[in-house]
């Protein structure tokens, strides 16, 4: 199931990528704007050193470091509020064939944002204990709480994406519950985590490919000449591009997995949705077993 989820979801991204800058592109010019205005008021004398704000080291103290540290915390809002609006506008068009105003941002948006916060808060939840977890096992088993520990996140990130159908449920107004959520992705699991990691190291690899491109205009572009802000905006603004653009991709094709009626518009085949569902059942069927036994063995217990 995972080389389903993972060739799909980058077949998507590759075919619909014209699609993400035809959905999103309002939301693009407004990140640009933005960045730019913030290189503008970041700018040290001499020009970004690393070509864009969002990389330079932080030098300044006092009053100079708040005010920088509160630019760079509104600019990582705003990337990320453009970023999923991006994404509703992309799952939307993908999947709904809606062509909407291109700068939309509603009571939709906040329940996607709303639900992406939930989603956060408790992959932290989840992580925490089992990194506890790990560092206590360490000094009792050695390498088994080694390995508890670097398997936390992996675990914690299993269980995020088992809930994860939410977020493309909300772009798409369909009012799914975390609970419907991990049922729904019984059986697939690991291949949604397993997968989210694969787009992650890619994502990293188009961003450090657009550092290096950047980096390369040294060559061309003065530190300080009328083109620095741009240079300087389009790294954290094609960052986020980047980033929509992957994981609203795997998004759309596990969602897809679970709604037979998106199954053609996600590029997936009838098959892959009906291996996904007898996946789902067999989990569901190995659960039913587990808890007769459970309830089995306590009643043999006390007799």
């Amino acid at each position: 199931m995972l080389l389903v989820v993972l060739s799909r979801t980058l077949d998507l991204a590759r075919h619909r990528l014209p699609t993400l800058f035809s959905a999103g592109w309002g939301y693009m010019l407004v990140l640009v704007a933005l960045n730019v205005a913030i290189s503008l008021q970041a700018m040290p004398e001499n020009g970004f050193t690393t070509g864009s704000y969002m990389m330079e080291p932080l030098t300044a103290t006092g009053d100079a470091a708040a005010r920088e540290k509160a630019l760079r915390g509104l600019a990582v809002l705003a990337n990320i509020l453009a970023g999923f609006s991006i994404s509703v506008a992309y799952l939307r068009r993908i999947l709904l064939g809606e062509r909407g105003f291109p700068l939309a941002f509603g009571a939709r948006n906040f329940r996607v944002a709303w639900k992406l916060a939930v989603l956060g808060i408790l992959g932290v939840l989840m992580f925490l204990p089992l990194l506890l977890l790990g560092g206590l096992l360490t000094p009792l088993t050695g390498p088994v709480g080694a390995l508890a520990i670097l398997a936390s996140p992996f675990v914690a990130l299993m269980l995020v994406q088992r809930m994860s159908l939410v977020l493309p449920a909300a772009a798409l107004d369909d009012e799914m519950s975390l609970k419907e959520s991990w049922r729904l992705t019984s059986g697939i699991g690991w291949a949604l985590a397993i997968a989210a990691v694969v787009v992650s190291l890619l994502a990293g690899l188009g961003i450090g490919v657009l550092a290096g491109v950047l980096a390369l205009t040294d060559l061309f572009l003065s530190g300080t000449g009328p083109l620095a802000p741009l240079r300087s905006a389009l790294f954290p603004m094609g960052a986020m591009v980047i980033l929509t653009w992957l994981f609203a991709s795997l998004h759309a094709t596990a969602y897809a997995l679970t709604r037979e009626r998106f199954v053609e518009k996600a590029g997936l085949r009838m098959a892959d949705a009906e291996r996904a569902a007898a996946r789902r059942e067999a989990a569901q069927r190995d659960k039913a077993r587990q808890a007769v036994r459970s309830v089995l063995g306590s009643r043999s217990r006390r007799d």
